[in-house]
C-alpha cells in the first residue's frame, strides 16, 4: 500500500509539471487600459504586455493621439502548488511595454494591434478602441505639486513673422518661462519640431541661464531652449508641430504641523509643449515678374569679373560670377554666361561663404569659370541679368551686368584643335563613293589546274607534324621556365606596360588630361622594371637615391625628376599641343639614356 501510495504521489508530481510547463510555453500578448472613454484633456495609459520576454516589438502608429513611450517593465511571479505534501515551485516571466497618449480629437478611435516576436513567430495584441469626449474641468487641488507646476510653467514658440513671402527668412524661438521661485532640475526634448516645405537652420544655444522677465503681467524666470532659421520653400498654410518637453522641477508646498505652517519643496514631473504654429506662405506676385528671376530675395549686389581682359591664345582666364548680400543665397542657381563658340570653357567651380544667423543668411555666392580661347580676336561676352524680389520695397529688382571684352593675341605657338569659323581659306574636299564597286584591274585564272596529289605542297603539309611537334615541346618547356621566373615575369611585364602607355600617350596628344596621366603611367612603368620597386617606394627622394646606385648620370636623372614634375603639374594648368609634342619627346630622350646607362 505505501509503494502504491508513493507511486500516486509522483504521478500527481508529474502531472502538476507537465501542466506548468504547458503553461508557461503558452504565450499571451494583450494590450490593456483601465478604462474606454476619456476626455480630450485626459492622459490615457496603454500597456502591451507578455507573459515572457519578446525581441523586435512593433508599436501601432497612435493616429489621433500622441505618444510618449516606450517604457519597458520587466518582471515575474514565482508560485508554490502543494499537493500529498510536495511543493512544485512555477516562475511566470511578464514584460510590460507602456506608452502615454494624449488625445488630438473627439471621437471614437481604434488602435491598431502592435506585433511581437517570440522563439520565431509573430505574437499580435488585441486592438483597443477608446471614446475621445470633450474636455472636462480637472478639480484643482492648490496644494497639489502638479496643479502647481502646471500653473507656473509655461512653453511658447514665439514666431517672427506668420505671413511670410516664398524664401523670406522667418525666425523661431523656443522660450520656457516658469516661477522664480520653482527650482529647475533638468528637462528632456521628447518632441522635436518638424519644418516639413521650409528650409531649415538650428542657431546653437550656448547660454541657458534664465533671466527675470515680464510674462503675462507677471515676473517669471525664463530659459531659451531652441532657436532656428526657417526659409518657406512653397506657397499654402503650413503647420510647425510642437516641441514637447519633460521637465524635472522641484515645487513649493505649503505644510501645516499643528499651528505652523511652512514651506517645503516637493519634486514633480511635468510635460509641457508649445502647441502647433500655423504659418501662412504668400506666393511671388506676377506682375512686373522679370524672365530672369530664379527666387532670389533679399537685398543683393551682382558682379562679373575677368581675370584678365587680354592675352595669347591657349592661355586661361578666369570668369567669377558672384551675388552678395543678405538673403536666400543658399537657395537658388546664379545666371549661367553666353560664351563664344571659340571658347573653351570648364565646368565652373562654386564657392560659397554663407553665415547663418537668427536674422537669416548673409555672404556671398560665386561661380568660377575657366576659359581658354581657341583664335586671336576681339570676343565680348554678352551683359547677364540678375533679378530678386526686394522684401522693404516689395518689388523686385534687376541688375545687370557690364559686357565684357575679351582681346585674344596671337599665339605662334599654339594649334588649336577646333576650327576656326572664320577661315574660308581651306575647302574640305569629300571622295565620292559613288562608283567604288567598280573594279579597274582584272584578275585572271587558268582554266586547266594539276592535281594537288604528289605536289611539293601535298608532301610538305603530311610531313610539318612530325617537324612542329618538337618544336612545340621547346616550346613548351621554354614557357614552363618563363612562367617560373616571377622576377623576370614582372620586370618584362613592366616594360610592356612602359611601352603601352608610352604609345597611349602619343595617341592623346592634344588631350591635356589623357595624355599626361599615360605619361606619368609610363614612367612609372619604367621605373618599376629597372629599379625593381613598388608603387609605395616610388618617392622622388627613393628614385634619385636608387638612380645614382644604378650608376645613372646626374643630368639623366635631374631630367627623369623634372620631367615626372611636370607630368604631375600639367594636368592641372593649360597646356597646348606644342608644349605636349615637346614633353613627349623628352620622355623617349630620357627613357632611352636611361635604358643605355642601367643596362
Amino acid at each position: 500500500m505505501k509503494k502504491i501510495g508513493k507511486m500516486k504521489n509522483l504521478f500527481v508530481i508529474i502531472v502538476l509539471f507537465i501542466q506548468t510547463m504547458l503553461l508557461s510555453q503558452e504565450v499571451k500578448f494583450e494590450a490593456s487600459s483601465h478604462k474606454t472613454s476619456y476626455a480630450l484633456n485626459e492622459k490615457i495609459r496603454i500597456i502591451f504586455s507578455i507573459n515572457n520576454e519578446g525581441d523586435n516589438f512593433v508599436p501601432p502608429s497612435f493616429e489621433n493621439f500622441r505618444a510618449q513611450g516606450p517604457i519597458i517593465n520587466k518582471g515575474g511571479e514565482t508560485s508554490i502548488v502543494i499537493t500529498n505534501g510536495q511543493a512544485v515551485t512555477r516562475r511566470v516571466i511578464q514584460t510590460q511595454i507602456i506608452y502615454y497618449l494624449t488625445p488630438l480629437n473627439q471621437g471614437k478611435f481604434t488602435i491598431a494591434p502592435a506585433s511581437i516576436e517570440y522563439e520565431g513567430k509573430i505574437f499580435k495584441s488585441n486592438p483597443i478602441t477608446f471614446t475621445i469626449t470633450e474636455a472636462r474641468e480637472v478639480p484643482k487641488d492648490p496644494n497639489s505639486p502638479d496643479y502647481i507646476a502646471g500653473e507656473g510653467i509655461h512653453l511658447v514658440s514665439e514666431v517672427s513673422k506668420s505671413n511670410p513671402y516664398i524664401n523670406e527668412p522667418v525666425t523661431i524661438v523656443y522660450k520656457l518661462y516658469f516661477d522664480p521661485n520653482f527650482r529647475l532640475r533638468n528637462f528632456e526634448e521628447r518632441e522635436s519640431p518638424k519644418y516639413k516645405g521650409f528650409w531649415s537652420q538650428n542657431i546653437e544655444v550656448k547660454d541657458l541661464q534664465p533671466e527675470l522677465v515680464t510674462y503675462n503681467g507677471q515676473q517669471y524666470g525664463m530659459i531659451v531652449l531652441k532657436r532656428a532659421v526657417l526659409y518657406p520653400l512653397e506657397q499654402g498654410d503650413k503647420e510647425i508641430e510642437p516641441l514637447t518637453i519633460s521637465l524635472e522641477v522641484n515645487v513649493p508646498k505649503r505644510e501645516q504641523i499643528g499651528s505652523f505652517v511652512r514651506s517645503i519643496y516637493v519634486p514633480t514631473t511635468k510635460n509641457v509643449s508649445t502647441g502647433v504654429k500655423k504659418i501662412k506662405v504668400k506666393g511671388f506676385p506676377e506682375e512686373g515678374k522679370p524672365l530672369s528671376f530664379t527666387g532670389a530675395v533679399g537685398k543683393f549686389d551682382f558682379s562679373v569679373k575677368p581675370s584678365k581682359e587680354e592675352l595669347k591664345s591657349g592661355e586661361s582666364l578666369n570668369l567669377e560670377i558672384s551675388v552678395s548680400g543678405n538673403g536666400n543665397l543658399k537657395l537658388f542657381n546664379l545666371p549661367k554666361p553666353e560664351f563664344p563658340s571659340v571658347f573653351e570653357v570648364f565646368d565652373p567651380e562654386h564657392k560659397e561663404q554663407v553665415n547663418v544667423p537668427l536674422s537669416g543668411m548673409n555672404g556671398s555666392i560665386s561661380d568660377n569659370y575657366t576659359i581658354i580661347p581657341q583664335f586671336k580676336g576681339k570676343y565680348t561676352i554678352k551683359p547677364i541679368e540678375f533679378s530678386y524680389f526686394d522684401l522693404k520695397t516689395n518689388s523686385y529688382k534687376t541688375v545687370t551686368s557690364e559686357e565684357v571684352t575679351i582681346n585674344v593675341l596671337d599665339n605662334p605657338n599654339f594649334t588649336s584643335t577646333q576650327n576656326n569659323p572664320t577661315d574660308t581659306s581651306k575647302q574640305k574636299v569629300v571622295k565620292s563613293i559613288n562608283f567604288q564597286f567598280i573594279k579597274l584591274k582584272s584578275e585572271f585564272a587558268e582554266v586547266s589546274k594539276k592535281d594537288f596529289l604528289g605536289t611539293k605542297l601535298f608532301y610538305a603539309l603530311l610531313f610539318a607534324p612530325f617537324l612542329i611537334v618538337p618544336i612545340i615541346i621547346l616550346v613548351r618547356k621554354k614557357k614552363e621556365a618563363i612562367d617560373a621566373d616571377e622576377f623576370g615575369n614582372k620586370i618584362r611585364r613592366n616594360n610592356r606596360l612602359a611601352k603601352k602607355y608610352l604609345s597611349e600617350a602619343k595617341k592623346q596628344k592634344g588631350n591635356k588630361v589623357p595624355f599626361y596621366m599615360a605619361m606619368e603611367k609610363a614612367l612609372h612603368n619604367f621605373l618599376k622594371a629597372k629599379l625593381h620597386i613598388e608603387t609605395s617606394e616610388m618617392s622622388k627622394e627613393n628614385i634619385q637615391e636608387l638612380l645614382e646606385n644604378k650608376a645613372a648620370s646626374n643630368e639623366t636623372i635631374s631630367q627623369f625628376i623634372a620631367l615626372m614634375n611636370d607630368c604631375e603639374f600639367a594636368r592641372y594648368a593649360p597646356s597646348s599641343n606644342v608644349t605636349m609634342q615637346q614633353d613627349f619627346e623628352k620622355a623617349v630622350l630620357v627613357i632611352s639614356d636611361l635604358e643605355k646607362q642601367l643596362s
